[in-house]
């Protein structure tokens, strides 16, 4: 299935529930049962390769005699563990995606549904209290769901294309791109889109350490740090190791990250709960080595006039009608003595003069925190032609600390802020 198929079915599906459910919720159930046939589809691909595995000559499970292997098919495609050690989640036969789908026309199909969620998080303690288990409460014509199933069974998830691919993220970035404007979202809301991810991920290259973002949406940040440590650990012939740790204002996005990063096989640290990390930051004590993060730029209602007082704003007190430099000195409060950050934010933070926005540029410049700013062009988002910047904070610009390569010709120092440039913000 192309990209463009993808999301042909994808709009339809929202369809189906448009005018029956709010646009804020509806993105919710459908990415739930994009999860259940997602799963049941690697479900299926894993008994497979289990049936593979005892018919191939050479494998530690191998059955010569093929009468012998026929009867004991069923024992090992039906053997929990045979998943377990492939990190394929298990998935009880009266949960499966196929299963429900027979029953699409059933009046308590809602309630099947809920049960199966329950039923996979019983099976998958990495899931647990993560799905959507709400169908039953959607206000919902009758057969309106089954209507939903027969076109979320479209889509046909194929392990060897799909299995390490950020699926729920770009599943949620097209939603994003479709009806934030029916939720009223804000720009920073928006998901980020790949390549800007892809471009912050290249540039800080996070192989070892703690890695942290405190508005950490489906969690695109955290796959595709996982994805660079890993291709760059077979490489390098090097362990790399990444701790996660993040944050999520809403609670129903928290969820799609823990599932998002279950899928990929990644444990994380979201805190014990939503909400915001400046009035409510779960992760305090932190000093993170990485931070990459696209943070809701711009916004006016984030409390600033109750931390007036708050240790974080080192470099001067945020305007309380805008949140960019308080997000760019929360998360240089959070770098570890070699941490590097990489921020998405709104171009006017690099120029920006009101409420004393360009006296803590300065002042973060003439402390030497940050590395560079990088304009981007617009229309780079799905639904805004918002241009954004990149700013890149660090708290040891050394050569070769925490992934910091020497951009100055070979055997050349690297050159310093003259005093004139930091008193000027440049």
């Amino acid at each position: 299935m192309t990209n463009e198929e993808l999301k042909r079915t994808l709009w339809d599906t929202a369809n189906k529930l448009r005018g029956s459910v709010s646009a804020a919720e509806y993105k919710y159930p459908v990415l739930g049962m994009v999860f259940l046939k997602y799963v049941s589809d690697l479900f299926d691909a894993q008994s497979n390769v289990i049936r593979q595995r005892i018919a191939e000559p050479g494998s530690d499970y191998y059955i010569e005699d093929e009468a012998t292997r026929k009867a004991s098919e069923d024992v090992f495609v039906g053997d929990k563990t045979f998943y377990d050690q492939d990190n394929v989640f298990w998935i009880p036969k009266g949960a499966h995606f196929s299963t429900l789908l027979a029953l699409a026309t059933a009046p308590d199909l809602p309630q099947l549904l809920d049960k199966a969620m329950g039923d996979i998080e019983a099976e998958n303690p990495s899931l647990r209290g993560v799905l959507y288990r709400e169908f039953s409460r959607l206000a919902l014509e009758p057969g309106k769901l089954g209507e939903l199933m027969g076109l979320i069974a479209r889509l046909k998830f194929d392990p060897a294309k799909h299995g390490s691919r950020d699926v729920f993220g770009e599943v949620y970035e097209y939603f994003l791109g479709q009806f934030a404007m029916n939720e009223g979202a804000k720009a920073g809301e928006f998901y980020t889109p790949k390549n800007v991810v892809n471009l912050l991920v290249e540039i800080l290259a996070p192989f070892k350490g703690k890695i942290y973002d405190p508005a950490c949406g489906s969690g695109g940040m955290f796959v595709q740090s996982a994805k660079f440590k890993d291709a760059h650990q077979k490489t390098l012939g090097k362990q790399g190791d990444l701790a996660i740790y993040g944050q999520e204002l809403m609670a129903q996005t928290r969820r799609l990250c823990l599932m998002n990063l279950a899928v990929h096989g990644l444990d994380g640290d979201l805190g014990q709960t939503y909400g915001s990390s400046f009035t409510n930051d779960q992760h305090k004590t932190l000093r993170a080595d990485y931070i990459l993060a696209n943070p809701p730029f711009n916004i006016s209602d984030w409390d600033g006039d109750k931390l007036t007082d708050d240790p974080r704003w080192v470099h001067g007190i945020p305007p309380k009608g805008n949140a960019n430099f308080a997000w760019l000195q929360h998360m240089l409060a959070r770098l570890s003595s070699r941490g590097r950050a990489g921020i998405v934010l709104a171009n006017g933070s690099m120029s920006s003069q009101q409420s004393g926005e360009g006296e803590i540029r300065r002042a973060m410049v003439q402390a030497d925190v940050v590395e560079c700013m990088v304009a981007l062009p617009g229309q780079l988002f799905s639904n805004t032609q918002i241009p954004v910047c990149l700013w890149f904070l660090s708290r040891n610009k050394a050569t070769g600390e925490n992934g910091r390569i020497d951009r100055c010709a070979e055997g050349g120092q690297r050159p310093r802020l003259a005093h004139s440039d930091r008193a000027h913000g440049r």
